[in-house]
């Protein structure tokens, strides 16, 4: 049989570090980068990448300083040309957007009336957590995941807005009160005093995935990409249809 290779996960008590923690048992700042180098030993690097390709995303701040900051340590770590790793793009957390439709102030899905960023055309992905960790771990010793990017696109959770509203709709038999945000409206609500830091922080990656669809407007290249579905065909997801059925 064999070996896997023993995971370490550092600062695991982030948003899906929690994920991580329980698969693994069933790697981040420039000191780590060093520590890596300095030890040699270390087998695959999996930085905290979690999220969308900070390759392709054009966000405003507060959600740019962000996203730059990954930037920053994915081409340290590239340039250093002696650290195996493997970039996760998980895209949208399906816990922490879809049972609240991106407002964060609820906790379950609407049942009368939802605001839709921009026109509700774009499509973004979104991923049930112990997916992300079911392919992180596969990917861990997998050499078709090495120095490379594992992209996270189950091809049935590659909506629109509109088509989940519309979906949710489906499920309780209602139509729901439409707010269609314009992009002015949602620059304005960002570069404002109200809401807080965490909200505008939101509603700036909202913006970069539902109106400028920062997240589906590119093709995974294979020279340096490749995607999870495809690589673990064997592995049922969750798709967003059945994930709204605990709310029903």
């Amino acid at each position: 049989m064999e070996e896997k290779s023993k995971i370490l996960i550092i600062g695991g008590t982030c948003y899906i570090g929690k994920y991580l923690v329980k698969e693994s048992g069933n790697l981040l700042k420039e000191n780590i980068i060093n520590a890596i180098k300095e030890a040699g030993n270390i087998k695959r690097f999996l930085p905290s990448e979690f999220g969308f390709d900070v390759d392709h995303v054009d966000a405003v701040e507060p959600a740019a300083s962000h996203f730059a900051l990954k930037a920053k340590i994915r081409g340290m770590i590239r340039s250093q040309g002696m650290i195996p790793y493997t970039f996760v793009i998980s895209n949208w957390f399906a816990d922490f957007f879809l049972p609240n439709f991106g407002d964060l102030q609820v906790k379950t899905p609407p049942k009368d009336k939802v605001v839709i960023f921009g026109d509700g055309n774009i499509k973004a992905i979104y991923v049930k957590e112990e997916d992300i960790a079911t392919y992180t771990i596969k990917a861990v010793d997998d050499p078709r995941t090495l120095n490379t990017t594992l992209h996270v696109r189950p091809p049935a959770n590659i909506l629109s807005f509109n088509e989940i509203v519309s979906l949710w709709e489906k499920k309780i038999g209602k139509t729901l009160d439409k707010l269609y945000l314009p992009e002015e409206n949602i620059l304005h609500m960002i570069q404002g005093k109200e809401p807080d830091l965490p909200s505008r922080v939101n509603l700036a990656i909202c913006h970069s995935v539902f109106v400028k669809g920062d997240s589906t407007n590119f093709e995974v290249d294979p020279s340096i990409g490749v995607e999870a579905t495809e690589l673990y065909p064997e592995v049922k997801y969750t798709t967003v249809n059945d994930y709204y059925n605990k709310f029903v």
